[in-house]
């Protein structure tokens, strides 16, 4: 058994308890968080440490087998530019993309992450998962633009997510974005969702261009498709709506719902969310560091939390980011929107993200028969109670 304390214990769901002792097992199994009384004496074994316990972070938006493209892409270039060259980049031999994986695996676990939303268009992340200390669910993406790629695109996603499933992994098939999928090809995810009973995860508004292709049928995505990629784009027709608006329809309102970056959302898009879906199993997931990468903007943080919306956090690949931190992103959170509570944005790392997940029942917070991981966060302001530029974590279970 172990007893662990710090200057405030944040329990992921909850309060934060100040001079707490949090009681586990030796595997990190949660028993009890003891509130100490005035002048009781030091109990026996006792670990106190200068800094917040939080529990372990749930990633719940990367793609852990872009790890290789660290560093490879320019920054602040569009959407349009970004997924020209992972197009063009993603595929190129790397000899070592699996030991890559390998290493991003374990330090995702050094920086306190205990589980995964990992997105996957092979198998090349299977052995590292097999063998990883994080619990992962893996949306296998399924893409194709043009109505006649539907059949190919499908297969080729089921037969990827048939790999994880023989192999013991969870596993979903979920469409890339609404712009990157054609009707036909929607239809198959949505019925496949339906039957399977599965969580979907789609990339939302990441880009100004987005909306534009949508509203009204121009701008760089469409040039892409037509000039990047040869693809006859005579078919497409402008639905005059917001991406999100266009898709719903293909997007079962039973299923549980990741949406992804949420960059250029707007309030219409939420109460249209809201007449369609219900918020307890749709989450906002949003990745500011990601967001800053490629498309200079944050996503409107403030209008999401005024709404209380379900939100969580992920850190994207390290194709359009320089670390996969949940911790960075949550101190990117708070230095651009000071009014938010840190216990708010833990939640939102912690809690909220196991929850999109599925995992609630055993991590994101300290309660009673989880294991979530212990996570030591140092460098608090106490005084505002914020994390600064000097917090760092140590990982403690």
């Amino acid at each position: 058994m172990r007893k662990l304390s710090a200057t405030y214990i944040f329990p992921g769901n909850s309060a934060p308890v100040k001079n707490g002792i949090l009681i586990c097992e030796d595997d990190g199994t949660i028993i009890e968080i003891q509130q100490q009384k005035e002048n009781q004496p030091e109990q026996a074994g006792l670990e106190f440490y200068s800094g917040i316990l939080v529990p372990g972070f749930v990633n719940t938006h990367c793609h852990l087998e872009l790890s290789h493209m660290k560093d490879v892409i320019p920054e602040k270039t569009s959407i349009s530019d970004f997924v020209k060259d992972i197009n063009r980049l993603r595929n190129n031999e790397t000899k070592n993309q699996e030991e890559i994986v390998r290493k991003t695996d374990r330090k995702m676990w050094a920086n306190g992450i205990a589980a995964v939303g990992d997105i996957a268009n092979s198998s090349v992340t299977i052995p590292t998962k097999l063998k990883s200390k994080i619990q992962y669910h893996t949306f296998v993406e399924s893409f194709g633009f043009h109505p006649s790629r539907a059949e190919k695109s499908f297969s080729i996603a089921q037969e990827v997510k048939n790999q994880f499933a023989e192999n013991g992994l969870s596993a979903s098939i979920t469409p890339h974005s609404s712009y990157s999928v054609s009707e036909p090809l929607f239809k198959k995810i949505r019925k496949d969702a339906a039957t399977e009973k599965s969580m979907l995860s789609i990339h939302n508004q990441e880009s100004k261009a987005e909306e534009q292709f949508f509203v009204d049928g121009t701008g760089s995505i469409l040039h892409h498709f037509k000039n990047n990629l040869g693809i006859d784009t005579s078919f497409w027709k402008a639905t005059g709506k917001s991406s999100i608006s266009s898709v719903l329809k293909h997007l079962p309102e039973e299923n549980q719902l990741l949406l992804v970056h949420n960059t250029f959302t707007k309030k219409k898009d939420i109460e249209n969310l809201k007449e369609h879906r219900s918020l307890s199993n749709t989450f906002f997931v949003l990745c500011p560091l990601s967001n800053l990468y490629i498309e200079n903007q944050l996503p409107p943080v403030e209008l999401f939390q005024n709404e209380n919306l379900p939100i969580c956090l992920g850190t994207d690949s390290l194709a359009s980011n320089h670390q996969l931190s949940v911790l960075a992103e949550m101190l990117t959170i708070q230095e651009n929107f000071p009014g938010i509570h840190l216990e708010e944005i833990i939640r939102w790392g912690c809690y909220n993200g196991a929850r999109a997940l599925k995992m609630e029942t055993h991590l994101g917070s300290f309660e009673t028969g989880k294991k979530p991981g212990i996570n030591l966060i140092t460098g608090i302001d106490f005084k505002h109670m914020k994390l600064t530029g000097r917090s760092k974590l140590k990982r403690l279970s």
